[in-house]
């Protein structure tokens, strides 16, 4: 579909009905990281340092402790239906649906654990947004991962499958410690080094 620009701010104009998970593959211009959620494009704020190093450890400690079959990516979209087509900060997934370098997205079902690393502009999607979709979707484990005062602090849910929805499982404050869905043991005070975090 082509997109309709604005021509003053040049954002491209939504069709009737929102834009679609395909859509998001051929607008031209979008910055990166652009997200679809119910239809609408998200665009994401400059990242901090918080995030970022957030990010690259869940990214790394779970790649030392993958099992085999599953894989680990950083910010890689997922197709959860035609109007939702999120980007999980960190997802561990299964190795068979990574099929060719040059993909883009691939479908929620493959995904067994969303990591979502908050920041202020994305607090309500990570606490109340993307925990509904994803568990709709069938992701069996989401990490929701906020920074108290240069601390980080996971909040870790599990899927109910009798309802479909996400019950808490733990609060983890200075040592990330579960068995599922594989088991992991991380020391979340590294994450910001000593000499970084606020006093």
């Amino acid at each position: 579909m082509g997109a309709l620009m604005n021509p003053e701010h040049s954002w491209p104009i939504p069709p009737a009905g929102g834009w679609t998970a395909d859509d998001l593959d051929t607008l031209p211009n979008l910055p990166p990281h652009t997200e679809l959620i119910d239809g609408s494009l998200v665009f994401v704020s400059p990242q901090t340092l918080f995030h970022a190093r957030a990010i690259s450890f869940f990214e790394r400690q779970l790649e030392a402790v993958v099992p085999d079959g599953l894989e680990v990516l950083r910010e890689f979209t997922i197709d959860i239906d035609r109007l939702n087509r999120p980007e999980p900060d960190v997802i561990v997934c299964r190795e068979d649906v990574l099929t060719d370098l040059a993909q883009t997205r691939f479908a929620a079902e493959a995904v067994l654990l969303a990591v979502e690393v908050t920041s202020p502009e994305s607090v309500t999607r990570d606490r109340e947004t993307k925990p509904v979709k994803y568990a709709r979707a069938g992701i069996p484990h989401y990490w929701r991962v906020e920074n108290q005062d240069g601390r980080a602090v996971v909040y870790v849910f599990e899927r109910e499958p009798v309802t479909g929805t996400y019950v808490a499982s733990g609060i983890f404050h200075n040592r990330l410690k579960v068995d599922v869905p594989f088991p992991v043991d991380l020391d979340l005070t590294t994450i910001m080094p000593t000499r970084r975090r606020p006093e």
